[in-house]
């Protein structure tokens, strides 16, 4: 559950992440400077976008979680657990 005045994240394009992130390597701002200046909710954000791209090298902002529009055959998935559960047994009885 979330805290009373509690911000939620909020989508960034990579445009604006890229843009953020360059301006900070050239020191052209704090990380607080630049939350204010591009309206980001929270210095940390401008943080963590510097830190991961120093990490991995590249700018990313995928969604998390599963992808809205995935149909998922349940029967396809009944039949696998069916399977896996007689394996199951079966290994659980030779010993």
């Amino acid at each position: 559950m979330g805290k009373k005045g509690q911000k939620y994240r909020k989508d960034y394009d990579d445009e604006l992440i890229e843009k953020v992130i360059n301006e900070y390597q050239n020191n052209e701002g704090t990380y607080v400077s630049l939350a204010k200046k591009y309206n980001i909710a929270s210095w940390h954000t401008v943080e963590n976008w510097v830190r991961k791209y120093r990490e991995k090298g590249q700018i990313s902002c995928k969604k998390r979680g599963r992808p809205k529009g995935i149909k998922i055959n349940y029967k396809e998935r009944y039949e696998i657990l069916k399977k896996f559960q007689a394996f199951f047994k079966e290994q659980h009885e030779k010993k």
